[in-house]
């Protein structure tokens, strides 16, 4: 076998694969560069993987060993040349040299190692540990210690990144809702500078929102007959914190990138985005008929609206995975946007209540995940609903209260965002996760 038809074999099996469900009609490296020499060694590639008419770059760092060890074996990629092949993230002996190259601005054949200019680290020395994070689906994180956490984006384009863009702007703003970067990794395509990776600010004793929230939702079922104001872990205190800290951000992204208005003509140009999103979508799961009038209606009035809606640059990919708990408040991660979609859309400008929608839309599917195989799901549908209805009401309120567009005055446009979010949920699941299907489905019955 190759080493390209290895590199191919092993890189379709990744969760990071953006391919699924498409044939690798060919695999080719287009740079070549080695890190480490020697036993172990690292090479950082990029290879591109053509699907016929599309293509998709990604990013591999690939360990080299005589022989590997057992504690490695789940990162194999396969034997070439007489040396062992795997993922060489997961080697913490090979990955403290991205560490040091960082903090020494050190550059690499094509690779620059970039330290940010008066960031300090809470342990500026190298030589940490690394540790890669489990549960990641675009990207690779690891964690140096408790110091630092390096995010490797495993899918790349040129251009501007979005996620350390709007890092800088931020943290030069002094805002406390973001992990500030320390440094990044970038290389040059077509042109372009393209960033690899980014280093930032761990989050020491953090709890993602996605697993407070989940939490909550199992006290609450714990409780027969309960409802969410009474359960013992009720979440709305922190989902109003959480809509204060997001509007708090929002200030903060039209401060560093300025704002702007979408008119009449590009209120209705966005209503018939939906509408073509939304037929699609019923071409590809034809169950999603069902709801399509009353979807179609609410895109039909969010067309007719005539005053100008506030637009700025946005998360735009919100949602409570993407949170953090600390000790001192809630922070925000990845600014990168939807990975799907094209960089100018996701640094484009929006409305502030896509990710309001965004963001009730995971509200939603914290309560009802939890009751796909749950025994009793037929009785918990109303808890489920209660609990996503308290704490969306208790985000938007702190929302509005620190300043941001109030959801309730603004019910045309928030309620199209939030159709199109569920519709797009719809074709995510039946892709990725059939037996979740019926979550954004339930929801669309309600909404």
């Amino acid at each position: 076998m190759t080493f390209e038809d290895l590199l191919a074999t092993w890189l379709v099996e990744q969760r990071w694969f953006a391919g699924k469900g498409r044939t690798v009609h060919d695999l080719a490296v287009v740079a070549d560069t080695e890190i480490v020499p020697g036993d172990p060694g690292l090479r950082h590639l990029i290879v591109t993987v053509s699907h016929g008419a599309t293509s998709d770059c990604y990013q591999l760092f690939v360990g080299l060993r005589a022989w590997l060890p057992d504690t490695l074996r789940h990162a194999r990629i396969g034997a070439h040349d007489g040396m062992e092949m795997y993922d060489g993230l997961h080697d913490s002996a090979l990955t403290r040299s991205l560490l040091d190259a960082i903090l020494a601005d050190r550059t690499v054949a094509t690779l620059r190692f970039r330290q940010v200019s008066g960031a300090e680290m809470q342990a500026t020395e190298g030589g940490l540990d690394s540790l890669v994070l489990t549960g990641e689906q675009s990207n690779t994180s690891l964690v140096f210690g408790e110091a630092a956490i390096l995010k490797v984006f495993r899918r790349v384009t040129p251009g501007p990144n979005p996620d350390l863009e709007v890092g800088l702007a931020l943290a030069a703003l002094g805002s406390s809702h973001i992990a500030e970067p320390y440094g990044w990794v970038e290389t040059r395509m077509e042109g372009a500078a393209t960033v690899l990776a980014i280093l930032s600010r761990y989050l020491r004793a953090a709890a993602d929102g996605w697993s407070l929230a989940a939490t909550s939702v199992r006290d609450l079922y714990a409780t027969p007959g309960g409802r969410a104001a009474e359960a013992g872990g009720d979440f709305a205190g922190e989902a109003e914190r959480l809509g204060v800290a997001t509007a708090q951000v929002h200030a903060d992204l039209a401060q560093a990138f300025g704002v702007s208005e979408l008119d009449s003509d590009a209120i209705r140009e966005l209503a018939e985005q939906l509408y073509r999103r939304l037929d699609m979508a019923v071409a590809a799961v034809p169950e999603l008929s069902l709801h399509a009038d009353k979807i179609g209606a609410a895109y039909s009035s969010l067309a007719k609206l005539i005053e100008p809606v506030p637009a700025q640059r946005v998360h735009g990919d919100y949602h409570l995975g993407q949170v953090m708990r600390t000790q001192t408040g809630w922070v925000v991660l990845d600014f990168e946007g939807e990975p799907a979609s094209p960089l100018a859309q996701r640094r484009a400008r929006s409305s502030p209540l896509r990710d309001v929608a965004g963001m009730l839309r995971s509200f939603d599917y914290a309560a009802r995940h939890q009751l796909v195989t749950h025994p009793d799901a037929d009785k918990l549908v109303p808890a489920a609903s209660d609990w996503a209805r308290r704490n969306s009401d208790a985000f938007c309120a702190g929302y509005a209260a620190a300043g941001g567009q109030d959801p309730a005055t603004n019910s045309v446009l928030l309620r199209a965002l939030l159709l199109d979010k569920a519709v797009y949920e719809v074709i995510y699941e039946a892709r990725n996760r059939p037996a979740w299907v019926q979550i954004p489905l339930d929801s669309l019955a309600e909404l």
